[in-house]
């Protein structure tokens, strides 16, 4: 069995680590900015919040195809180029987002857009191997994710109070000024020669075939759906319900944000103790029970506290799923962790697009329990990936 280190007695993470958190953070805003200016696009552009809603839809699909298939053609790319051009990708076109004069054109500028998160954090995480130890391998990927985790307690509700007050489209152009800041931050800080090895065909057929790490891009897929069904409506089913301002709106995801941050900040620091299996099943067991308790959310200080459990699960889950694959098989991490984004973003795009017709069909209040039933599959999915051989992969 190998020897815990002591947190007190862990040797520091590289400096240059802290680039690729703040690229996740502005990532994570990006792609969440949608859901928390979901009224104020629909009310703008002058189309229904479930129409709106198929914003994350497209965006998702663009993420799922695009993260398998770039990994390939980018595998020989230095990293510091690669990641530093695609947070400026990022910066155009979310700054063209803004430009926008309707509803279609901004759904294909969009889903250009959301070329850049198919790149950067799978590829970000895939590189880290080279960065840092393999002692540190498991805190280094737990640490980068916090970027997401802070983006949910700053960025989101920052862009949903100035979606709210100033429009989405300024919300939109303040990310793409972020995204400027960052790939300057990548440029500056990442040193050149950082290329992972191509990523052959026969690696792609060894991954694909092996069974533990499939089941665990499954598990990836259902609980992303599961949260999705609901969480890319959370503006309309609060203003609907609870008639929330945009600033109570802010306020909701402040403190969702909160708990996903500490969520994941907990599991940087005790995956390596219990395991990253144990820790996806606490996870994911976490945001099911904010699903099995939303019936209780009638006022805004009950939907505070029962998104406690779900903040806490939500960022933590996808941080202690890659180090999961990173786990089972490190010389396959390239193309497990795209496969696993790639998963993520399906279920975005599965949850969205089947929350938006729950709602057009007038079951808005049955969101929760769709979503619920994604994530008990997601958790027997999980149970039954720790029962598969790995050992052929180390």
């Amino acid at each position: 069995m190998p020897q815990t280190i002591p947190a007190s007695r862990q040797e520091p993470l590289p400096r240059v680590l802290w680039s690729l958190l703040f690229g996740n953070f502005v990532i994570g805003t990006g792609v969440m900015i949608v859901p928390g200016t979901l009224n104020d696009i629909g009310t703008s552009l002058a189309v229904s919040v479930a129409v709106a809603g198929q914003l994350i839809t497209a965006a998702a699909v663009m993420m799922f195809v695009g993260a398998p298939l770039l990994a390939s053609v980018v595998a020989g790319w230095d990293r510091r180029r690669l990641l530093a051009l695609s947070m400026l990708w990022y910066a155009v076109f979310l700054a063209l987002s803004a430009l926008m004069p309707d509803f279609a054109s901004l759904m294909v500028v969009r889903v250009l857009a959301v070329i850049s998160p198919a790149i950067f954090t799978p590829q970000a995480a895939a590189c880290i191997g080279l960065l840092v130890t393999p002692a540190q391998r498991g805190r280094a990927i737990t640490f980068v994710f916090l970027g997401w985790s802070v983006a949910s307690v700053v960025g989101v509700p920052l862009g949903a109070w100035i979606g709210g007050t100033l429009g989405w489209r300024a919300a939109f152009g303040v990310v793409a000024v972020l995204s400027l800041m960052s790939a300057a931050w990548v440029w500056r800080s990442l040193p050149d020669g950082i290329r992972p090895a191509a990523f052959s065909r026969a690696a792609w057929g060894e991954t694909l075939q092996s069974r533990a790490l499939m089941l665990c891009v499954a598990v990836t897929l259902l609980y992303s759906a599961g949260q999705f069904v609901l969480f890319s409506y959370f503006a309309p089913y609060f203003k609907l319900h609870l008639q929330v301002t945009p600033l109570e709106l802010s306020l909701l995801f402040a403190c969702f944000g909160a708990c996903g941050l500490f969520g994941n900040v907990l599991m940087s620091r005790h995956i390596d103790r219990i395991g990253a299996p144990r820790a996806v099943m606490w996870a994911v067991g976490s945001m099911a029970l904010s699903l099995l308790l939303w019936p209780l959310t009638t006022s805004l200080a009950l939907a505070a506290l029962i998104c406690v459990p779900w903040g806490l699960g939500c960022f933590a889950s996808n941080s202690a799923q890659q180090a999961r694959l990173v786990g089972i098989a490190p010389l396959l991490a390239p193309g497990s962790i795209a496969l696993n984004s790639a998963a993520m973003y399906a279920g975005q795009a599965l949850g969205a697009g089947s929350g938006g017709w729950l709602i057009a069909q007038g079951q808005m209040d049955t969101l929760h329990w769709y979503g619920l039933v994604g994530l008990l599959a997601a958790m027997a999915m999980s149970w039954w990936a720790t029962r598969q051989p790995t050992h052929r992969f180390r």
